[in-house]
């Protein structure tokens, strides 16, 4: 855990608010995307998917799960934080119709309306933007894996937001202002976390376990269904070594730090 003295806010407030940028930044990739077939979409999203779920899970069980029980006494709160986790966003899907679908929308393979999209991703990249500011609070190298994850998952989930706008009816321009209007709530997101945190304590208790229970029900209840659905033996082995390579670039930031 670092001493938190007033120039190592300062270089925390820098190093969160370039990260957040960089991930608001993302929302721009869906009109890049809007020229291609539905099909030649949908291979393209579905190894993304698989290195963004890699990803998630390297560095739910690589960074975050060992700095948690780094300072932990051995209670029950981290399990219990991330269980909470898990939970929390179980609730925000149900009740904002909000889901992590990055699969474009068809006629085969309906979303919620534009509106509800746009108001359960404002929610999702204000926590990202706490996710991230929280991870740089405790250390610059988890900020850097944990911002690197988020993007990973932000790049189909981004391509995906936007084909919905556009199916609900948004023309291209409108649909790419409320994405990168939408997007740019994670700054709001990570500004509130470094306000409310005094200390890293806070984020390394708080923070990082219930980031853990969110990137676990991601990954379990949105991503990996989504992959499931691929039954041809060659594109399902594409994914999984996708989703291997997504995880051993979380390891790596490891031997690198």
């Amino acid at each position: 855990m670092r001493t938190l003295t007033i120039q190592t806010m300062t270089s925390i407030w820098l190093q969160t608010l370039i990260s957040v940028t960089l991930v608001s930044l993302v929302s721009f990739i869906g009109a890049v995307t809007i020229s291609l077939s539905i099909d030649r979409l949908r291979k393209m999203l579905l190894l993304l998917v698989s290195f963004a779920a890699g990803s998630l899970i390297g560095d739910a069980f690589l960074h975050l799960l060992p700095e948690a029980y780094a300072q932990d006494d051995g209670s029950m709160r981290i399990p219990l934080l991330i269980i909470t986790g898990i939970v929390v966003f179980f609730a925000l899907e149900k009740f904002l119709h909000w889901r992590h679908c990055h699969i474009p929308t068809t006629e085969q393979h309906r979303h919620p309306v534009g509106l509800n999209n746009l108001i359960g991703d404002g929610f999702h990249n204000l926590l990202d933007g706490m996710i991230i500011a929280g991870a740089f609070l405790v250390d610059t190298t988890l900020g850097v894996a944990t911002t690197l994850a988020v993007i990973l998952h932000e790049i189909p989930q981004e391509i995906g937001d936007f084909s919905i706008l556009i199916h609900a009816g948004y023309t291209k321009k409108r649909a790419l202002f409320f994405n990168v209007i939408s997007a740019i709530i994670a700054i709001l997101g990570a500004v509130i976390a470094l306000t409310i945190a005094n200390s890293s304590a806070v984020a390394e208790r708080y923070f990082i376990p219930l980031t853990i229970g969110g990137f676990i029900y991601i990954v379990a209840a949105d991503l990996i269904p989504e992959l499931k659905r691929e039954e041809h033996l060659g594109k399902s082995a594409a994914q999984l070594g996708a989703m291997i390579v997504g995880i051993g670039l979380m390891a790596l930031l490891l031997v690198l730090e």
